[in-house]
């Protein structure tokens, strides 16, 4: 790999920051699309978890394509094919709010999650050879702390803008007149068109910039080729199963809490809609900034297991209290589990590949792989929450078993420590 200069390097890292930022975005307006959508389209809850299916099990099925493309294209046409699979996803938003047709809106969604899939994939490496390698985990580190700056914007913005602040109950909607009824419902499908449309013109503006801007290129050799026995070697190991199981399940409560959040903030909280989504924002996503900050500050002080386990442990205690609790109590709560969820990913990321040497790779892949958690738990989560005859609090049974495995990964015997993260999300 040639080595890069300051010059040389220092616009193409701000180009690969702003893709961080954008995917957050992404992702965290999903937390306004689930509530939002279950009004519009008359979901009940596990049909609206369905939005986070759509993508996350996109990530689940698009590593190994997005690693046959840049392997043979190189990593700048991954990251603008990965912008133009964005940007398709998020205008299939105009015709799905036309004809209210969730089946076009979830497809949009898989659409924008196999591209923000392949964008991860081309970026997170990119950023950490645009320099010096000694430097390489702080530029991820500060890379990512604009993907933590989405979690606050995003919902807090995208909640004022689509967002109406207009609920009727199912008897409500039924007394209405039937052109009064699907005028609101229409209205209220629409209220995605402008944010969506301003988004996708961004990601194609982003896109031209990548292709009109002279990058330099990174190609991976044979080398960088995982074939399915390294797989089952990195497998053979335990603490990367537990890894890839541990992660699987933080994925799945992170997910899981913060779809349900405005819902809960609304039922439960005792805020209209456009509150609960500001606490969301200004919120939760201000307090697992603090959280990402202040835990890697932490680790120079506590081992990364120890803080893990004491961060789980609280996590668990402040779903006991979102489950039991009433009033506001239950949305700082909420906003408490942004503080300890925080540092969780990074973690038994970084825990799971210390020591495995030549399985660094395919355990890297596997742990990636698992965050396929997003898709499973929260549908899980909806069903529950069903059955319970829309008792949103029954549904947090869901990520409270999720931090006991995080606590017990966290607990048993074996797991290597380090003093330093390797990646983040």
């Amino acid at each position: 790999m040639p080595s890069l200069t300051s010059k040389q390097y220092r616009l193409p890292f701000i180009l690969i920051t702003s893709l961080f930022f954008l995917w957050g975005v992404a992702h965290n307006l999903d937390s306004i699309l689930i509530p939002h959508l279950k009004k519009a389209c008359q979901l009940n809850n596990r049909s609206s978890m369905l939005v986070d299916t759509a993508v996350f099990i996109a990530y689940f099925l698009m590593p190994i394509p997005a690693g046959l493309i840049i392997r043979k294209w190189g990593y700048r046409i991954g990251i603008v094919c990965g912008l133009l699979l964005f940007a398709l996803g998020v205008f299939l938003f105009v015709p799905a709010a036309d004809t209210r047709a969730y089946g076009i809106f979830i497809t949009g969604l898989f659409i924008i999650g196999s591209g923000l899939a392949l964008l991860e994939t081309a970026a997170n490496p990119y950023a950490t050879v645009l320099g010096p390698p000694e430097s390489s985990t702080a530029r991820l580190n500060l890379a990512q702390a604009f993907n933590g700056l989405a979690v606050m914007l995003a919902p807090a913005i995208g909640g004022d803008i689509i967002l109406s602040g207009k609920e009727f109950t199912a008897d409500q909607l039924t007394a209405m007149p039937d052109a009064e009824r699907i005028s609101y419902l229409a209205s209220e499908a629409e209220a995605v068109k402008l944010p969506y449309i301003i988004l996708g013109v961004v990601l194609l503006v982003v896109a031209a910039v990548f292709i009109r801007i002279k990058l330099p290129e990174i190609r991976e050799g044979e080398s960088g080729k995982v074939s399915l026995k390294q797989f089952t070697h990195a497998l053979r190991n335990k603490n990367v199963v537990w890894a890839v199981v541990a992660q699987f399940f933080y994925v799945g409560a992170q997910v899981c809490v913060t779809s349900i959040f405005i819902r809960t903030a609304k039922n439960i909280g005792g805020v209209d809609e456009k509150t609960a989504a500001a606490y969301l924002g200004w919120g939760y996503g201000l307090a697992f900034m603090i959280g990402r900050f202040s835990g890697t500050a932490l680790m120079t002080k506590i081992s990364p297991k120890k803080l893990l386990a004491i961060y789980a442990f609280m996590s668990a205690l402040l779903t006991i209290v979102a489950i039991t609790a009433t009033g506001k109590g239950v949305i700082f709560a909420l906003i408490g589990l942004g503080f300890f969820m925080s540092i969780m990913f990074p973690t038994i990321f970084s825990l799971g590949i210390q020591g495995v040497r030549e399985d660094t790779k395919p355990a890297s892949s596997l742990i990636v792989m698992s965050i396929v958690g997003g898709a499973i738990l929260p549908f899980i989560m909806g069903a529950i929450i069903d059955m319970a005859g829309d008792k949103i609090q029954m549904g947090y049974f869901v990520p409270l078993l999720c931090y006991f495995v995080i606590l017990i990964y966290s607990l048993r015997k074996g797991t290597p420590g380090t003093s330093e993260l390797k990646t983040g999300h």
